[in-house]
């Protein structure tokens, strides 16, 4: 009996030893055989990796090659909790003074944390002990300057066996393994978008942010242009991306000999701006004086060249800095020169003054009668600010008389004049390079009512931006030749190679050459004694202009008591080499334009006249000295200039 039983119990142990090898042969075979492929290649992918090598974003210069947006590589600083043991309180004393951090603060993130899943259990390893954090951000943006104070202090710290029970061998790979992993710098290289000049030309740059995309599975963040520039341009300053796919062993170390592919990245072109840091500097300076005199709600200048149509200077205030978007309000980013649309009151007189010269309708000394300021028509009554009785087509300019200038319009025509209201390209987009423009507001002459003929004319019932008016009136300065704005001049690669030239684009003749000098003929009256702007007068430059006040529109209805004020003009009047406007947006403390903007104007004017050594055609009229050097040293103490030297005019 007692045999029998030892008998079955030795067949049920050889039974089941059997199905034990039997089930070990499978798994063998299922490993080897079946899933040899599969998992032989997530072996090898195991040990493969693909590092991501960043280019280097492209910088952004004015015309004069001076720096106005670059960028620097910085590191992530992170800490892995796990290898600190009980040393949180030494590495903090040690580097939350590098990272600029609080000492406790920093501390309590570098405590080990138990780590859960999204149903809030905690993590254990195969063994089945509980995991902690092994990856906590410290600080982004690091300098490699300061990671490297980073590395050298937790190089320098000391730690004793009296800390840390451990044998000696192991107490020393501890060590080595807490000074190089305890705190570490993310494998990710990111960038650093610096701009030289704080608020300087801030709406003609833009700025950069992080956006994020996938490739072959994996997450990447990229410098992304978000305004300005910065987007316009953003895949030529981007450059592309290089990679290496190489082999890792066991500890993690790349395997150089099995390193497959080695890509250098192409790092991003440079552009380069027609804007020059010097005459950008004038302008902002001259509209911050301004904001504070009349605390308007916003101003905008723009300075041009009218042969070319490139742009020196673009600026709207308030500004903001692009280095600090976190405390910068989404209005002062707006870019008010071309989002913003305004009626633009009587300096759309020149429009239908030079398409009836141009047609012939009318000539400079013809005379209209103005009716003493008021004016009846369509069942409406037009007004002038100052009342006049008989004026000449000229006087209408100098005077900026409503009524005449709806009286031209009247004889021009419905048709004539809507066809030079495009043609001066209000209704379309400039074509500037800069994200945001918007197309203005013109209504076909189908929709228009019975009162339109009388009051576009003197800037009503149309909407345009501060641009559109601008390159309207470098049109006339340019001999009637309507030029597209530029306002990037050429890429380059890091070495200076031209990758790239722009070149100034003609958009149309919208009146000929003889009508356009006709028309600053008239204009130039403006800035006399008896026009509306002898505060834009310059001393040694004859300056041709045009003054307008317009009623602020807010929801369809006119606003009493707010005004959009400005002065358009270019010098020298008969072979411009400058175009520049200013236009303020409710201003105190007087609005006509002829008060407010004239003024901005002249002194932007005489400086720039100084440090671009424009000539006088004043005869009789040489200025003692220019005051270039003095223009660069004060834009130098203002720290608004970027680290390369102005270079000479």
């Amino acid at each position: 009996m007692a045999k029998r039983l030892q008998n079955r119990r030795l067949l049920a142990l050889v039974l089941l030893l059997v199905a034990a090898f039997a089930g070990l042969s499978y798994r063998l075979v299922d490993l080897q055989v079946l899933q040899h492929e599969t998992l032989s290649a997530k072996a090898a992918q195991q040990g493969r990796e693909v590092i991501q090598r960043e280019p280097r974003r492209g910088d952004i210069l004015d015309a004069r090659g001076n720096l106005l947006a670059t960028s620097v590589f910085v590191k992530t600083v992170c800490a892995n909790p796990a290898l600190l043991g009980n040393f949180q309180a030494k590495v903090a004393r040690a580097i939350a003074p590098l990272l600029d951090l609080n000492e406790g603060e920093l501390y309590n993130r570098l405590l080990p944390r138990l780590r859960v899943n999204a149903q809030g259990l905690v993590l254990t390893n195969t063994n089945g002990q509980p995991l902690t954090n092994r990856y906590v951000v410290l600080q982004r943006k690091v300098s490699v300057e300061t990671w490297e104070k980073v590395r050298q202090a937790m190089s320098c710290l000391e730690f004793t066996t009296n800390e840390i029970k451990l044998p000696p061998k192991a107490f020393a790979t501890y060590c080595r393994e807490l000074k190089t992993g305890g705190i570490f710098a993310d494998a990710f290289n990111d960038q650093q978008r610096v701009y030289q000049g704080q608020t300087l030309a801030a709406h003609v740059l833009g700025y950069v942010g992080m956006s994020e995309r996938n490739q072959d599975g994996a997450r990447i963040l990229e410098t992304t242009g978000k305004d300005g520039v910065e987007a316009t341009f953003n895949s030529k300053l981007a450059g592309v991306r290089g990679w290496r796919k190489t082999e890792k062993d066991s500890g993690q170390r790349e395997l150089v000999t099995l390193r497959g592919e080695d890509v250098e990245p192409r790092d991003g072109l440079n552009v380069v701006l027609t804007i020059d840091s010097v005459i950008q500097h004038i302008l902002e300076t001259a509209m911050a004086e301004a904001m504070v005199k009349h605390t308007p709600i916003s101003i905008s200048g723009v300075a041009v060249r009218p042969r070319t149509g490139e742009i020196l200077a673009l600026a709207t205030l308030p500004t903001f800095d692009p280095n600090r978007l976190d405390s910068v309000p989404e209005e002062a980013r707006r870019n008010r020169v071309i989002t913003d649309l305004i009626e633009p009151g009587s300096t759309f007189k020149i429009v239908v003054v030079s398409g009836a010269l141009n047609d012939s309708v009318v000539r400079l000394t013809d005379q209209f009668d103005c009716e003493h300021g008021h004016f009846s028509f369509a069942g409406r009554v037009l007004h002038d600010d100052h009342a006049s009785d008989v004026l000449s087509v000229e006087g209408i300019i100098t005077k900026s008389s409503n009524i005449g200038a709806a009286k031209i319009g009247i004889k021009l025509g419905e048709k004539r004049l809507y066809d030079y209201i495009r043609g001066f390209g209000f209704g379309e987009r400039t074509g500037v390079p800069l994200p945001g423009e918007v197309r203005g507001i013109l209504h076909p002459t189908k929709e228009w009512s019975k009162v339109s003929i009388a009051q576009i004319p003197m800037g009503h019932g149309v909407a345009v931006t501060r641009l559109q008016m601008t390159m309207a009136m470098c049109a006339i300065a340019n001999h009637g030749v309507l030029m597209r704005p530029m306002l990037v001049d050429r890429l380059e690669d890091r070495e200076g190679q031209v990758a790239a030239k722009y070149l100034p684009q003609r958009e149309r003749q919208v009146i000929t050459e003889a009508s356009a000098d006709l028309m600053v003929k008239a204009l130039k009256t403006v800035v006399s004694a008896v026009g509306t702007a002898p505060k834009a007068a310059l001393e040694h430059y004859t300056v041709a202009g045009k003054t307008g006040t317009a009623r602020k529109v807010e929801n369809g209805v006119y606003v009493s008591g707010k005004y959009i004020s400005s002065f358009i003009g270019f010098f020298p009047a008969d072979e411009p080499e400058l175009c520049i406007s200013i236009i303020m947006d409710e201003p105190k403390q007087g609005y006509y334009g002829g008060l407010t903007a004239a003024p901005v104007f002249k002194q932007v004017a005489e400086k720039a006249a100084a440090y671009l050594n424009i000539r006088p055609d004043i005869k009789g009229s040489e200025p003692e000295g220019t005051n270039t050097v003095a223009v660069m040293t004060d834009l130098r103490a203002s720290k608004t200039v970027a680290a390369r030297p102005v270079s000479p005019p």
